[in-house]
């Protein structure tokens, strides 16, 4: 671990090992600014001269990845992070980031974030607590920005025959600006997919209860994976969502979602990610071989 500057940000730490490394910022957040094979490209886009102004303020998307709630609103979730937050290096492989509690909201978010000690995984802890005076209902949401230029890849569910099979196998969420003929939109046999496309600035965002937990970026020859649970039965926000993706010119992202919790005064909820990237991917041109190769790195994955 050693303190870096990026993006303009003084007070940042640098996590690596021989595989990939992490930068984490102390100046703003909580955030990840940074993921990539060693010496690599950033898998995560950045913005840092983006700024929205709402009612709380001036806030800052930066890029990276960050914790937020769900159902979004505006603007409570998009609570200004600008402010300098509390910083803990726990040995050489682990940070973790504690922001302050938002006066606006009475909500404190916490992420740890854990560099295996060999290989590109990543192990991320999203926290918040309530400090507030009453219960609050909330899903937590891990916010991923990417690269642009890649597409978003979420698997469907396995397919099953007619026969012995008759209910439903999940949702697939619209909002009301998604258009299903959008050219950037593939719904696969096996594979649902999300081109960013530069020329395409119109916003698009689909959102599914993803069964098989997990949901991928590909841009060229790097597949970034996050890997997330899913809990039958519980209650998610959206429609029943716990991944979603949202595309407009070259901005994407990739989300997933835990279950709606009463969060009481003075609780705690908590989500987790797992993260991996992957050199040389080689995706073919067809579904059925960025199926293949999907197999070959994701050994549980059953389309």
């Amino acid at each position: 671990m050693e303190k870096v500057s990026y993006l303009g940000l003084p007070n940042c730490y640098r996590l690596s090992n021989e595989a990939a490394e992490i930068v984490v910022a102390a100046d703003v957040g909580p955030r990840v600014l940074r993921y990539a094979p060693r010496g690599g490209e950033n898998v995560f886009g950045e913005v840092p001269d983006v700024t929205v102004t709402n009612v709380f303020g001036d806030w800052k998307p930066w890029g990276g990845h960050r914790l937020s709630t769900a159902p979004e609103v505006n603007p409570r979730s998009f609570v200004p992070d600008n402010s300098p937050i509390e910083f803990e290096a726990v040995g050489e492989s682990k940070a973790r980031l504690i922001g302050p509690v938002e006066s606006q909201t009475g909500l404190q978010k916490v992420v740890s974030v854990t560099l295996d000690p060999e290989g590109g995984g990543v192990t991320v802890r999203h926290r918040v607590k309530n400090h507030g005076q009453w219960p609050v209902e909330l899903s937590l949401c891990a916010l991923s920005i990417m690269r642009d230029g890649g597409a978003v890849v979420i698997p469907q569910e396995p397919y099953r025959s007619w026969g012995h099979h008759l209910a439903p196998a999940r949702p697939l969420v619209l909002w009301h600006y998604t258009d299903l003929t959008d050219a950037r939109l593939t719904l696969g046999r096996k594979l649902v997919r999300l081109r960013a496309d530069p020329d395409a600035e119109s916003p698009l965002k689909i959102g599914v209860a993803d069964k098989q937990g997990w949901s991928a970026y590909l841009r060229g020859t790097i597949l970034f994976v996050k890997s997330f649970s899913y809990e039958e039965g519980a209650p998610y926000p959206d429609y029943g969502c716990n991944a979603e993706t949202f595309a407009a010119g070259s901005f994407v992202e990739l989300d997933s979602l835990s279950p709606l919790r009463r969060l009481e005064p003075g609780a705690t909820v908590q989500h987790e990610e797992s993260w991996h990237v992957f050199r040389d991917f080689d995706a073919g041109a067809t579904e059925d071989s960025l199926e293949a190769a999907l197999a070959a790195v994701l050994p549980a994955t059953e389309l």
